[in-house]
């Protein structure tokens, strides 16, 4: 499918099991090509995107990594950085303003990613709109690439879960970006407050283990998660999901992988069973049943030890 401006935009069938169940939650992952450094036409080729989910019957719309400037990276001149800096946007601007139209007009919640405009430097971020055109919650990426050019970047501060009103009923959405994900502590600290579902943009090559890392993190929470990622060539896209639920109520082991794209730019749909996933979270012994937070002082350490130690790393809480 092709729309106007030429965006080749091919859907894929989700492969899960039907278990009967009515309150399944459809997440589009917009596996699309941008255009870098440019917001306007990213703009536009956003909202087709948005329309192509809806017509699939997604309940929410995820974008890759800084979808507003197609994850352009921040040059090394001091005029350059300025350039880049200044394509910043928050609540409020009519570029983010237009996706909350569009979630109003689908009745379809959109997770949009963009360069945030922030004082001590942009952020990398990710808000989260409801079906009702209502900015639930906004996200900013704690795991910042230091050794990468998101040294220009702000670090987020905090790991948020917030209720997303959605057909299927009330849902607890959480939030990671990229990077995020190869931290076990950030879906631990979502699922921690309550996150169901965690929604994931992403822009880096996606390999056997990176998609193994994220499996795990919905299996070691219960967590059900979807990752977004840009197509081939910028990355390679393989956009994933996974529901947790890794048994079923007979100990009959469960592949809970929902799906996996290819390369190609297309709009993927994920259906993660509510019902299943609730009820699996209720019986099963990991998450937070059987923890021993006692024993893990070490966790929050603010100091790195040999040979972790890197001086680009940013380990102290960035200011507000």
């Amino acid at each position: 499918m092709a729309n106007r401006r030429g965006l080749v935009l091919m859907p894929f069938p989700a492969q899960m099991v039907d278990t009967g169940s009515m309150s399944r939650l459809r997440v589009a992952l917009l596996q699309i090509a941008a255009a870098a450094g440019d917001p306007g036409e990213n703009l536009e080729r956003g909202l087709a995107a948005c329309r192509v989910a809806s017509e699939g019957g997604a309940d929410i719309a995820l974008f890759p990594e800084m979808w507003q400037i197609g994850y352009a990276p921040c040059p090394d001149d001091d005029a350059g950085r300025e350039a880049w800096t200044s394509k910043a946007v928050d609540i409020g601007d009519d570029w983010l303003e237009r996706f909350r139209t569009i979630a109003v007009e689908l009745d379809m919640g959109v997770v949009i990613t963009y360069l945030q405009r922030w004082r001590a430097g942009p952020r990398n971020a990710a808000t989260l709109i409801d079906r009702t055109g209502a900015f639930v919650a906004t996200y900013a990426k704690v795991h910042t690439c230091d050794f990468s050019m998101e040294a220009a970047l702000t670090p987020g501060d905090a790991f948020h879960v917030a209720s997303l009103s959605t057909a299927k009923g009330q849902v607890r959405i959480g939030m990671m970006i990229c990077y995020d994900w190869e931290f076990p502590e950030s879906a631990r600290a979502l699922m921690l407050d309550g996150a169901e579902v965690i929604l994931t943009p992403n822009a880096c090559e996606l390999n056997e283990d990176r998609i193994g890392q994220f499996r795990t993190r919905a299996f070691e929470n219960m967590v059900a998660v979807a990752m977004t990622n840009y197509p081939a060539p910028h990355c390679n896209g393989h956009s994933c999901a996974f529901d947790g639920v890794a048994y079923l109520s007979d100990d009959t082991d469960r592949d809970h992988k929902i799906i996996e794209a290819g390369p190609e730019p297309g709009v993927v749909f994920a259906d993660v069973d509510l019902d299943l996933l609730r009820q699996y979270r209720k019986n099963e012994v990991w998450g937070d049943a059987y923890r021993k937070p006692y024993a893990y002082g070490a966790l929050v350490s603010g100091t790195a030890s040999e040979p972790f130690r890197r001086r680009d790393s940013r380990r102290v809480r960035p200011a507000p």
